[in-house]
């Protein structure tokens, strides 16, 4: 069902059961699967693919040009996963040359009032952004996290999985996963516990994690890095603590989070 008042390119792709309401813009090269709903108000344009049982609600616009002076105009994309609901006023750019030309939401992701997704940012599965969370360009946050309401993500960063990010944070570093960090310069605050609960993590598997969390960010006997090596040459089947050791091997432009 779409509204007369909306204006649909007709090279725009819809699939079957999509629910397009009054004053909506839908430009080319947009792919909206099935079952979408598309509220009032809404701007999509560029090579948009949106995944089936989306819902956008007024006011959202996806695919405006980068906040980016480096932009000069090359053809980039915005990929959203499934059963994604992107709330009112949220505003997703699309990818630039300098970052793979791409931005990505995968699927089961709510982003609440007002969130910014700038280009080049890659956001995974389960993710959910509180009214007003902001990222500056690509930034990657991991499968599970959460971001608390009025925090700003700086360019570069990392979120690891299953991360949580305290209200009115600023973070400037990368945030390990299950971890918990808050403040206006964000800094490590603990485990979060309550998320690894929800994924029915063994006690024994949290407890593990706890110890090396600690050794890691707390010990002060070496050196972090020495701290870091020291644990990643002890085998550990451990799968929480495997990712985090996994993250803290990766490349990054930016530091870690952490404690005071």
């Amino acid at each position: 069902m779409i509204n007369k008042s909306s204006i649909i390119d007709e090279n725009a792709n819809i699939e079957k059961n999509v629910k397009i309401g009054p004053f909506c813009f839908i430009g080319k090269n947009v792919n909206i699967g099935k079952n979408c709903h598309i509220h009032n108000h809404v701007s999509i344009s560029g090579n948009i693919t949106i995944g089936e049982n989306t819902e956008i609600f007024p006011f959202a616009s996806i695919g405006s040009s980068p906040q980016d002076l480096k932009y000069k105009g090359e053809v980039s994309t915005i990929q959203i996963g499934k059963n994604c609901k992107i709330r009112e006023y949220v505003t997703i750019n699309p990818g630039t040359k300098g970052g793979g030309k791409i931005t990505s939401v995968g699927n089961n992701c709510l982003l609440m009032i007002g969130t910014h997704i700038a280009h080049d940012c890659r956001i995974g599965n389960n993710v959910i952004f509180a009214n007003h969370s902001t990222l500056a360009g690509h930034v990657i946050v991991e499968d599970n996290v959460v971001v608390g309401a009025l925090s700003a993500i700086h360019q570069f960063c990392r979120i690891g999985e299953g991360a949580m990010i305290g209200g009115m944070s600023g973070v400037t570093a990368d945030v390990i996963p299950f971890s918990t960090v808050m403040g206006n310069r964000a800094k490590l605050s603990g485990i979060n516990i309550l998320g690894l609960k929800r994924r029915n993590t063994k006690k024994n598997e949290i407890s593990e994690f706890r110890k090396t969390f600690k050794y890691i960010f707390f010990n002060k006997d070496d050196t972090f890095r020495d701290r870091v090596s020291k644990v990643m040459k002890n085998k550990n089947n451990n799968s929480i603590v495997s990712k985090l050791l996994k993250f803290l091997q990766n490349h990054s432009d930016r530091s870690y989070c952490m404690p005071d």
